[in-house]
């Protein structure tokens, strides 16, 4: 019976995430992108962090815009307790307009975002993580040098109505790992728009 379910498990977390992309428990490798003030970003700056929470969103998706003002209070919650938001942008301009760098700029200046907003050019870093939807998150915990995944999936479980959440996942794994505690669900399946990969 538990070799059944366990099988059961990993055909269903077989097929919510792409394929070669981070698992639960990985060490993530360091990246380095253009953040919307021009400056060049990279995970190994965070050196002083407990852990960050990486964000894949973009601005043409209505599931990202729909998250956008849940994206701003996790990081005005998290960042000082060590846990800040990168939001990555991998979403192809040449499919969506509103998702070119000048738009990634204005999006994150009108909103005041205070967290780094990276265009993922090359896509490669989504590719490395695994993405397939935004938004789509990975909570990660700074262990020694290495930035280790915890969770990763969905932000809550309303993408529609904030109203609406009954739960909080992103909140409750930082807010486990900030207090030393274990993330109870570390994975969701995201929901969003697809991501349209380049040739």
């Amino acid at each position: 019976m538990k070799i059944c379910l366990l099988i059961s498990m990993v055909l269903c977390l077989g097929m919510n995430f792409q394929s070669g992309g981070y698992q639960i428990g990985d060490a993530v490798g360091n990246f380095r992108l253009k953040n919307t003030d021009g400056n060049m970003v990279s995970l190994g700056d965070y050196s002083n962090v407990k852990g960050v929470i990486v964000i894949f969103t973009s601005n043409h998706c209505p599931f990202a815009r729909a998250y956008e003002d849940r994206i701003i209070a996790l990081n005005s919650k998290f960042a000082s307790q060590g846990f800040p938001v990168i939001a990555i942008n991998p979403s192809d301009p040449g499919t969506h307009q509103d998702d070119t760098f000048e738009k990634m700029k204005e999006r994150s200046s009108s909103k005041n975002y205070g967290y780094p907003y990276l265009v993922d050019d090359s896509q490669q870093v989504a590719k490395m993580f695994g993405v397939g939807r935004t938004p789509q998150v990975y909570v990660l915990q700074k262990v020694g040098a290495k930035f280790t995944v915890r969770y990763m999936g969905m932000i809550d479980d309303n993408p529609q109505d904030p109203g609406g959440v009954t739960k909080l996942y992103v909140d409750e794994a930082v807010s486990n790992l900030a207090g030393g505690k274990p993330v109870v669900t570390t994975i969701t399946k995201p929901v969003g728009c697809a991501i349209k990969w380049k040739n």
